[in-house]
């Protein structure tokens, strides 16, 4: 199989070529679009980083369409399975974290397909991810963290804010490349995750700077590591994972928007296309850089490779993480 069939292969398993229904439809729909109310389904709470990012893009595609384009919010599965059956006309989308990659590992009843049912709209953001731990009690490395582990095999809670969360997925990775056990404690958000981690409940969890950082800068939250391969300008004192000891370790968890399957592909150009242009403004790039966040503005035949990759990555990971 060549280059080029294999880039076919990686884009229709996610639904960018569209089926044959919505390749026939009438161009009248995307040079119209949108034409009535635009609703951004945010599978978590109010408050959630993807609803911060939801928010503020709903805000700039409202102006510049002139039209309603709303959020909300509905947590869990049930969220994402209301996107999977909504008309496919390109007025619903899902504003997701890279957990959605790995939904369908981690249930085997759903009432949609994660990958057949949804097809990639636009990569919006990349954010490193900071492993923290208590500044009282807790390990003052990743070396630390290690070794502890190690000395205590499946006894050391790890905290996440919800199975199949980006923090869960960041831990998991860290415990396969580090070779070490620990239990998986879920939460309902972010929020009770940090207090976890105060209370030393949990020996560590992965957050954001977004949503951690001032509690990091108040000392409340002692960060050891950042997950990606560069360190975090907002705190350039914290080494990557690599640095500290662990590697192999890379991990940059991010942000997209995914349409059901069978949208219209001229309608999802348009809409990635006002997305990537967005990601580029100024103000936004402002915004969201203060607060660790990278802004992407990339194609959707990008963003479905992403999907790809990331969808046998961390399935794999997690199907180990239960033999």
């Amino acid at each position: 199989m060549n280059r080029i069939s294999k880039l076919l292969c990686a884009i229709g398993a996610f639904g960018l070529i569209g089926s044959h229904a919505a390749a026939q439809t009438p161009g009248n729909a995307a040079r119209d679009y949108p034409s009535q109310l635009v609703r951004i389904v945010v599978p978590f709470s109010a408050g959630s980083q993807t609803d911060i990012l939801a928010r503020a893009y709903a805000e700039k595609l409202q102006q510049r369409w002139k039209r309603e384009v709303i959020v909300e919010n509905r947590p869990g599965l049930a969220g994402t399975a209301s996107v999977a059956k909504a008309p496919n006309d390109g007025h619903t989308f899902l504003l997701v974290s890279n957990g959605h990659t790995i939904v369908g590992s981690l249930n085997t009843s759903l009432t949609f397909d994660p990958v057949k049912d949804f097809t990639p709209v636009a990569h919006i953001a990349t954010m490193p991810g900071i492993i923290v731990v208590s500044p009282e009690a807790g390990p003052k490395s990743v070396a630390d963290l290690v070794a502890l582990a190690k000395s205590k095999p499946a006894t050391l809670n790890y905290a996440s804010a919800g199975l199949g969360s980006a923090s869960s997925i960041g831990a998991e990775l860290l415990k396969s490349v580090a070779q070490i056990d620990m239990v998986h404690v879920p939460y309902r958000g972010l929020p009770d995750a940090h207090t976890s981690v105060m209370r030393n409940d949990a020996v560590l969890f992965m957050t954001f700077f977004s949503a951690g950082g001032d509690l990091i800068q108040g000392g409340k939250l002692r960060p050891i590591a950042v997950t990606t391969t560069k360190r975090l300008a907002n705190l350039p004192d914290v080494p990557t994972m690599q640095e500290a000891g662990v590697k192999g370790y890379s991990y940059d968890p991010w942000f997209g928007i995914l349409a059901p399957a069978g949208t219209d592909p001229e309608i999802l150009q348009k809409v990635n296309v006002a997305i990537s242009e967005i990601s580029k403004s100024a103000d936004l790039q402002q915004t969201f850089g203060k607060l660790g966040v990278d802004l992407v503005s990339a194609s959707r035949e990008d963003f479905a490779k992403l999907l790809q990759q990331d969808t046998e990555r961390f399935s794999k990971l997690f199907k180990d993480a239960k033999k």
